[in-house]
């Protein structure tokens, strides 16, 4: 059992964020401009290694960026067995920052509502949906969300695979309604940093921040094992899905 009482020391105001990881999410978030004078950021947190790496980056930009910002944190919890993101809650306001926490049977619904979508799918736009409900209903205008560059690289093979179309995942955009902007400062990090990040600093992770997806094999899955193995003949491998990528980052429409 994990002892969470570790993670409301003070001491976690002094975290030092090294700069293999600030430096790519800094020149993300001044490449696609990202964040701007007066913004209010709420970051998607599921309690996982990824989500909660960007919150100690944002946290750092927030007190030696030349702009002033305001950052909070949500968690949207599906009601899935497993899930258990409850230790958050002291976590943030250790931090000093605003933390919402919203709840909805997703699980329950897919089992009615689902028919031919994958239930991660069905999951996303549903969490998304309520994420933006969070966010106007508090007055926030920007959504930061934790993929990196493997999940960039996952989602441009799968479009690719399947789909037939040249897609990934944007680096900042507006939702269909154009009232929130969305956007992506880890785009430049590799998964394999916010592990390091995760492990060296001891974060309070999730386990299981979404256990119905760990419980069955999926496709994005499947294509994480794919480039892992050709990484391992090809090291500049994600260097060169990158360049590949860039054009698609700066697409402004709602995914």
């Amino acid at each position: 059992m994990i002892d969470f009482s570790r993670y409301t020391s003070p001491m976690q105001k002094l975290i030092k964020m090294p700069k293999t990881l600030m430096r790519p999410i800094g020149r993300a978030i001044a490449e696609h401009g990202m964040i701007q004078e007066g913004d209010r950021v709420v970051l998607g947190l599921s309690g996982g290694k990824d989500s909660l790496t960007l919150l100690h980056a944002l946290r750092h930009l927030q007190r030696h960026a030349p702009i002033h910002f305001e950052l909070a944190a949500l968690t949207v919890d599906p009601q899935i067995e497993g899930f258990t993101p409850h230790h958050l809650k002291n976590y943030l306001a250790d931090l000093g920052i605003p933390y919402f926490y919203e709840s909805q049977p997703i699980a329950e619904q897919a089992e009615s509502q689902l028919k031919n979508n994958s239930f991660c799918s069905f999951c996303s736009r549903m969490k998304r949906g309520i994420m933006y409900r969070s966010l106007r209903r508090e007055a926030y205008n920007v959504l930061a969300l934790g993929q990196h560059l493997d999940d960039l690289a996952e989602s441009f093979l799968m479009s690719a695979f399947r789909g037939g179309q040249l897609r990934t995942m944007k680096a900042n955009y507006k939702n269909r309604e154009g009232d929130i902007r969305i956007i992506r400062p880890m785009i430049y990090v590799r998964e394999r940093q916010t592990r390091a990040f995760a492990n060296e600093i001891q974060l309070p992770v999730v386990s299981d921040s979404c256990p119905a997806c760990f419980n069955m094999p999926t496709e994005r899955e499947h294509m994480k094992q794919l480039l892992a193995k050709e990484e391992l003949h090809n090291k500049t491998l994600f260097k060169s899905l990158l360049t590949a990528m860039t054009p698609l980052l700066s697409r402004t429409s709602a995914e």
